[in-house]
């Protein structure tokens, strides 16, 4: 690992790397992510919505393969089937002891299909793998305003919803007794986790989704219990994690789904010591 890091800071070229266009888009384009993801996974964590974030993912990925077999924007493809897999868990998962067995369904059929679909696309190995493993260099300027005109909209939405959505993920039971309309809550955070969920597939890759999505959160989540820090501080973790990755990844040219991992990792471990250190009795 320090061999690694040596020979990214010893690599006199990264200042150019840094200042090609397309690696300023995928700079960019993490960073917006980054925020997004950052103020969901707290409300992911707290509503047991780990499991469905993976099932979307794969739903996105085969909807991003059928797009690639078709030959259209990759990007389009991947948001149309986030939208169909947050739609099916948000009506017919809303039941904790069918939700399990739904998000199993379809996540099993998603991937089975899109692993069909891209055995069908002769095309370059690199659009394939991309799918899997992420590929952030590849933004252009179709994949910017996709994520632009996404980030608004789901910004806009939790801007108006936060507060039902924070309390509904909190304690349902309790929101549901106070008039909060927890049913369509649920089918509308399904739906925005499902279009940010499609902007992180192309990026990171349908595999590594549940870094972005899940871990800033679950790593807020064991150092402090009050929404707002937790929140704050998950996107932190997103952007260190996203940005951090792409910038590893420069030198060396390898993927950037496994730097944006282990920086993601590192900072849950973190964060559960000081948790566990926080929580430890002292000694009278």
């Amino acid at each position: 690992m320090s061999d690694l890091l040596g020979e990214l800071f010893s690599f006199e070229g990264l200042g150019e790397l840094l200042a090609v266009p397309f690696v300023q888009a995928a700079l960019l384009a993490c960073a917006v992510l980054g925020l997004i993801a950052g103020v969901l996974a707290p409300l992911i964590v707290s509503r047991g919505m780990s499991f469905a974030v993976h099932g979307t993912a794969e739903l996105s990925f085969t909807g991003g393969a059928a797009a690639l077999l078709a030959g259209i924007g990759v990007q389009y493809g991947a948001v149309a089937g986030a939208i169909v897999a947050s739609v099916v868990f948000g009506v017919l998962g809303l039941r904790q002891r069918e939700r399990d067995a739904v998000i199993g369904v379809v996540l099993a059929f998603g991937l089975g299909l899109g692993v069909l679909l891209l055995s069908l696309y002769d095309g370059r190995a690199s659009n394939k793998f991309g799918l899997l493993y992420g590929s952030p260099v590849a933004v252009d300027t179709a994949d910017v305003t996709v994520l632009g005109v996404v980030t608004v909209l789901v910004a806009a939405t939790l801007a108006v919803l936060y507060r039902p959505l924070l309390f509904a993920s909190t304690d349902p039971d309790v929101a549901l007794a106070r008039g909060v309309p927890v049913r369509a809550l649920s089918i509308v955070f399904a739906v925005l986790v499902g279009l940010t969920t499609a902007l992180v597939v192309p990026i990171v890759g349908a595999i590594l989704v549940l870094t972005v999505m899940i871990t800033p959160g679950a790593a807020a989540a064991r150092v402090t219990a009050n929404p707002l820090l937790a929140t704050v501080l998950a996107v932190a973790f997103a952007e260190t994690a996203l940005l951090g990755g792409i910038v590893l990844s420069l030198a060396p040219g390898q993927p950037v789904s496994g730097y944006v991992a282990l920086i993601a990792f590192l900072i849950y471990v973190a964060c559960r010591a000081i948790g566990s250190r926080r929580r430890r009795p002292v000694a009278a």
